[in-house]
């Protein structure tokens, strides 16, 4: 169970790769955007949802196998937000980009409310809050840019 609770909690492993394993982790969660874009708005919710829910399990266990708050290798909660940053985007090269610099600049830079859940709250929900706050932030700029620039 410690192998697929790992499996899950670090992205597929993506999390052990060497030097920023939150970026690693959101290139997952790219990829599994393109994977699921196609799917009506609906399905798509309930799967990020549902991943969410699994996550915030998967993310608390890991840190008790660990022994370790927060672990950067813990990356299940960059796969969710970078997957709330994507929600009714199309999944163009240019669109994909931006919202995986938004993302990436609000994980990073953890504005209120962003802080306010990674500092509050603890175990597998206070790891998956704070990236759904900056994965909303940045939904809220790239639906903006999407309809009104580009």
């Amino acid at each position: 169970m410690h192998t697929l609770i790992m499996f899950i909690a670090t992205g597929f492993y993506s999390g052990y790769l060497p030097k920023a394993p939150g970026t690693w982790g959101s290139l997952v969660g790219l990829l599994l955007f393109f994977l699921l874009h196609t799917l009506n708005l609906q399905i798509y919710l309930a799967v990020v949802a549902a991943i969410f829910v699994i996550g915030t399990f998967a993310a608390g266990e890991a840190e008790k196998i660990m022994d370790r708050k927060d672990p950067g290798l813990v990356v299940i909660d960059e796969i969710v937000g970078i997957l709330i940053t994507m929600i009714a985007i199309p999944a163009t090269p240019l669109a994909m980009a931006l919202g995986f610099i938004l993302f990436r600049i609000f994980d990073i830079w953890k504005p209120f409310p962003v802080n306010f859940f990674d500092q509050r709250f603890h175990g597998g929900l206070g790891i998956m809050l704070d990236d759904v706050m900056a994965g909303i932030y940045s939904l809220v700029i790239l639906q903006v840019l999407v309809r009104f620039v580009f």
